[in-house]
């Protein structure tokens, strides 16, 4: 590829920032402007005109699935070789690669993925009390200081300053922090702080380190640089050294997590410490149509503080589309319902569910939704829960997969291979489960089969050096190499189902229609927003989840949280709430379609640890999913044989009668009475008179065929 063709297409902002001579440069880049696009062009140009080599490139960002899209565009680009990696990715590879001499001769730590666990045994010998809730917010604490620099004996003094609000007093979560430290060099373990700790050790007191990796790496490019901590800046400037070859991009008006220790003041700073700074803005949006465009505007132009100074006025590019919906509900039941309603529309019209998003403030608010997306048949997924490669059921479709090799002709087509191999792991693609957990580990390997199709339909012609090219092999064995790749690099395939997320777990993404629910004080912005910058970032977070929108915009809010429970105020960020004129669509209410005596669920604690659940599924079972389950496996199996039965009856889905996850808390807590049935979540008083003698019945040792030869004598 020419240089003249990475050129090609470009706007006159990106192309800009695509030539900038050698040196810092800064792009300011709005939602949907084409950032990626700018900082990938520009190592292409950089690399194909002979001005860097692309093995002298490190890139880096913030998540796997945005550095492996990195490193796909640039080897389409002609720019292969460009190390494109996650802050702990790099240090975790050159950590490695220096272990011998940082450590001497001894074993490199392991890597704990989690610190949940030790905070507990740190907590405990701290003489604090902390159930599993508890420990996450102490392990959120720790690393927020350790992201801060902040040691142990400092952090009551910047909790302070920082204005946090810990679990307990500082001083006693600094006590945890110094247990924690202490419990993790006695177990030989380390956490991902400490990783970018050791990387930046590494070059600042070992100068043969330092000489060896700048000499490998000698051009930066930092994206989403809004979110660097300062940690993760004190290491990009180890790599630097006092060179200026930084390509930084960023939106000040995305800084949506401060909580964790991220700053924008590297990005607001950057012309300051870089006087001879190239600074690009982008603000041509390519995303969304130029309603949702004005809407995310009106939303931003109000904001205040520091980021404000960097505010992008985004110009629309794409066609006109339909206004943002606004909606006011009664209660939060009948905003779900309405929200389940119009998925299901929009999927009838042609909509695919995975380009359909529901985005909401709290992961907690994630169990009305769940519960009204099953009764209106529509499936769906719950973003930010375990990574696609690291599910039980794709684990074991790989391995099925790669025995399948050994067993299946070689010369059976690829997509059929894949079936037969999947089925062997269980997999009917003939009979999708009905909904629930069942439903979204079936969509997982339907998402398999999609990839081979996608294999099969589109070989890649690989270079082959000065001989010529070659076509990739379409097999199993290759393809199985394919999803060894893609897991390495954390390239995961798109689900089907609406997708369910929180508005931080929603950021780099985009889909066709956008529902945001819950946009009421309180809610967002969060109680807890109490300071001016506090409530700032709550604004950036609206401002966030109205440019993932490209097509469709939905806004709601339940006035009140239960039916008949007080009213609550709209979302103080609203434009269209605030001002009526100026082409804003107006607020329509709608009835609640829920009855008045179905209540939404509560926050409840687990029946065996006695911790506070915060996800619906665990409310809906009640208790934590790692403690002990005394589901009664016998009455399983008799409730699913019977909700088959009774759903076939009905003509209806099987989860329509009652959810998996539902089933599972009737084995476990074995209901004798109404009562005890009501309170399981997702079981109202319709369900009750519907199904409930048949539940008890259940409960009480009756099979299935015994009811329905019950039934039939009636």
């Amino acid at each position: 590829m020419r240089t003249e063709a990475v050129l090609a297409g470009l706007d006159p902002e990106q192309r800009t920032a695509v030539t900038a001579p050698a040196g810092p440069v800064c792009i300011l880049a709005g939602a949907g402007t084409g950032k990626t696009r700018a900082i990938t062009h520009r190592v292409a140009h950089r690399t194909l005109s002979g001005e860097i080599n692309p093995r002298h490139v490190l890139a880096v960002t913030f998540t796997a699935r945005a550095a492996a899209e990195m490193r796909a565009r640039l080897t389409a680009l002609g720019a292969g070789g460009v190390q494109a990696r996650t802050f702990h990715a790099a240090a975790l590879r050159q950590v490695r690669y220096f272990a011998s001499r940082l450590l001497e001769g001894r074993a490199m730590p392991e890597l704990m993925e989690s610190k949940i666990r030790v905070v507990g045994l740190a907590a405990a010998k701290a003489g604090v009390r902390a159930d599993r809730a508890v420990a996450r917010d102490l392990a959120s604490e720790i690393e927020w200081a350790k992201s801060s620099l902040v040691e142990p004996s400092e952090y009551p003094v910047a909790a302070a300053k920082a204005m946090r609000e810990p679990p307990f007093e500082p001083a006693r979560v600094a006590e945890v922090f110094a247990a924690y430290e202490s419990l993790k060099r006695a177990q030989g373990v380390i956490d991902f702080e400490d990783l970018l700790r050791a990387a930046v050790w590494g070059i600042e007191e070992h100068p043969d380190v330092a000489e060896q990796i700048r000499a490998q790496y000698r051009h930066f490019v930092v994206d989403e640089y809004q979110d660097v901590n300062p940690l993760q800046q004190r290491l990009l400037e180890a790599w630097l050294g006092g060179r200026d070859d930084l390509t930084v991009v960023g939106d000040a008006s995305q800084t949506i997590y401060s909580f964790t220790g991220a700053t924008s003041s590297y990005l607001i700073d950057f012309p300051r410490k870089w006087r001879e700074a190239v600074v690009v803005r982008l603000v041509r949006d390519y995303r969304s149509t130029p309603q949702v465009v004005g809407l995310a505007n009106a939303v931003i132009r109000q904001a205040r503080g520091t980021e404000a100074k960097l505010r992008l006025e985004l110009v629309g590019q794409r066609p006109s589309g339909p206004e943002p919906e606004l909606k006011v509900f009664p209660d939060e039941p009948g905003e779900a319902n309405a929200v389940a309603r119009r998925c299901r529309e929009l999927i009838a019209a042609g909509t695919p569910a995975s380009e359909i998003a529901v985005l909401f403030r709290t992961n907690a608010q994630s169990e009305a939704y769940e519960e009204a997306l099953a009764e209106a048949q529509v499936p769906y997924l719950v973003r930010g829960a375990e990574r696609f490669f690291e599910r039980a059921e794709v684990r074991k479709a790989m391995v099925a997969l790669r025995a399948a090799v050994r067993s299946i002709p070689g010369e059976t087509p690829l997509v059929e291979a894949v079936h037969e191999g999947l089925a062997r792991a269980g997999w009917n693609r003939l009979r999708p489960p009905p909904g629930g957990a069942a439903r979204e580990q079936w969509e997982a390997l339907a998402a398999l089969v999609v990839l081979a199709e996608e294999y099969a339909a589109e070989p890649e012609i690989l270079p082959i050096g000065e001989a010529g090219r070659v076509q990739r092999e379409i097999s199993l064995s290759a393809f199985n190499d394919e999803l060894v790749r893609r897991a390495e690099q954390q390239h995961a395939p798109t689900v089907a189902g609406v997708t369910l997320a929180s508005l931080h777990s929603a950021k780099g993404l985009e889909w066709d229609a956008v529902f945001l629910v819950g946009l009421a004080d309180g809610t967002l912005p969060t109680t807890y927003a109490k300071t001016a910058e506090q409530l700032e970032e709550e604004r950036r977070l609206l401002y966030v989840g109205v440019t993932r929108a490209r097509q469709l915009l939905w806004l709601s809010l339940g006035q009140a949280r239960s039916p008949g429970g007080r009213t609550r105020r709209p979302c103080r960020f609203l434009p269209q709430v605030e001002r009526s004129a100026g082409g804003f669509p107006k607020v329509t209410g709608e009835r609640s379609s829920r009855k008045p005596d179905r209540r939404p669920p509560k926050v409840s604690s687990c029946r065996v640890c006695g911790a506070t659940l915060m996800a619906g599924a665990d409310r809906k079972l009640g208790r934590c999913p790692t403690c002990p389950s005394d589901m009664d496996e016998d009455l399983f199996q008799r409730l699913q044989d019977w909700r088959a039965s009774t759903a076939a009856e009905l003509k209806v889905p099987a989860y329509v009668v009652f959810t998996d996850a539902t089933l599972v808390a009737v084995a476990e807590r074995r209901p004798a009475d109404p009562a005890q049935l009501l309170a399981i979540a997702g079981i109202g008083p319709r369900k009750l008179g519907q199904y409930g003698d048949a539940v008890f019945a259940l409960v009480g040792g009756a099979s299935p065929d015994e009811l329905d030869r019950k039934n039939f004598e009636n």
